[in-house]
This record gives C-alpha cells, structure tokens and sequence, in this order.
C-alpha cells in the first residue's frame, strides 16, 4: 500500500473542506468528546468532501462508526486497539494504521497486521504532553527495517526542514497536526 507523503491531521470536516480542495490527498478525522450524533455528521461530511477530491479518508478512534459510515481507514492508538476488534474491522473492509512509540507498542501493532503504522513523536513537541522522549531519525530506520513493506508514518515535532530527513531514513509519510 501507498501512502501520500503529507499526512494532515484536523479535528472537524470544516478543516477538510476548507484544505482537501487545495489539493490534501491524505487526512486523518480526529474528533475528540463529540456526541455520536455530531460525530457522524462530521464523517459524513468528511467523506463526502473527500470522496469528491480523491482524498483518503482516515477516521481516528472510532472504528465501530467507520464501519457503519463505510470508511476506508482506521487510526488507532494502542489504547484503542486493545478495546477493538480488529477481525471485525478487517471484514468490512476497512484499512487499519496504528500509532507506536516504543518497541513493545511495535510488536502489539505488528501483531494486527496494519496497514501502516505511525512513530512518534520524532522531535519534541507542543501539540500534548508525551510520556515517550523524541524518537529521532534513527529510530526511524530502524522501525522501517522492522515494518519491511507496511508504511511508515512519522509524526511529532515536524517542520518543513525536517521533513527530507524523515523521507530518507524510510518514513513514507510525514504527519502533521492542525
């Protein structure tokens, strides 16, 4: 699977559709503390923007909600993917990425055979609090060596001259936050 190389991040389908028409090939949803009723509206229009601008679509935690709204991708954080059934995700058909920031977390997440998995944070900072310390480039190669063919996404930290560092070290996509 191929990822696009800029991976944005936005908390409502108002950021989608003001950014995916600009040409935004790969966003993820990520809503947090929305009833279920406002949180279907925002993927429904989401994925409406998206679908009509050949953007991929990727909705953060809420994996029983993208199945039901029938969304290609799922993202979940080690937390979530404990709680999800991944079988169930895999049968409808929906594409699963998972965050890691330490060995252990790799190996759980290469336990349910993502489709790309997400390192973090690579370089300090300032979007939350993190309990993990910057990963650095290094770290980067060496989870690209571990993942093989499954995409690596980096996030955490990134400026517009980190970026080629990220790219040559193996990081297929580099994530960035609204």
């Amino acid at each position: 699977m191929k990822l696009d190389p800029f991976y944005l991040i936005v908390h409502s389908a108002a950021w989608i559709e003001r950014l995916v028409p600009l040409g935004v090939k790969l966003v993820q949803l990520r809503i947090k503390d929305q009833d279920e009723a406002s949180l279907r509206r925002e993927i429904r229009a989401s994925k409406a923007v998206c679908d009509s601008h050949g953007c991929q679509l990727i909705v953060n935690d809420y994996w029983r909600v993208a199945i039901e709204e029938n969304c290609d991708f799922v993202h979940l954080g080690q937390e979530d993917l404990a709680e999800a059934d991944v079988k169930a995700i895999r049968r409808a058909g929906v594409r699963l990425g998972l965050s890691t920031h330490d060995g252990a977390e790799l190996e759980t997440a290469l336990q349910a055979e993502p489709d790309y998995v997400a390192l973090g944070p690579i370089y300090p900072t300032i979007l939350k609090a993190m309990k993990w310390a910057p990963q650095g480039l290094d770290r980067i190669a060496a989870w690209k060596q571990r993942l093989g063919d499954i995409p690596l996404v980096a996030i955490g930290g990134l400026t517009v001259e980190r970026v080629a560092g990220l790219f040559a070290h193996g990081a297929q996509s580099a994530a960035v936050v609204t």
